[in-house]
């Protein structure tokens, strides 16, 4: 049962959700449109020190930054 992030095209509220199965409807919990997109989320771990890891280097697939915060 994995935990899917979501964007309100709406309302601009991001938000995460666990989702039990493929053919669930999400709403937006601020706003509640139907019309929600999935995010596509990273697999981030703690390392040995305590620290956190992500697994993948850039945030997006298309620039080089390492945070979509500085892009989106």
């Amino acid at each position: 049962m994995p935990i899917y992030e979501f964007h309100c095209p709406r309302c601009q509220d991001e938000f995460e959700i666990l989702v039990m199965r493929s053919d669930e409807k999400v709403n937006c919990p601020e706003c509640d449109c139907k019309k929600v997109e999935r995010l596509m989320s990273g697999f981030a771990h703690k390392s040995g020190s305590g620290g956190k890891m992500v697994s993948s280097n850039s945030g997006c697939a298309s620039c080089s930054a390492t945070s979509c915060a500085s892009c989106h």
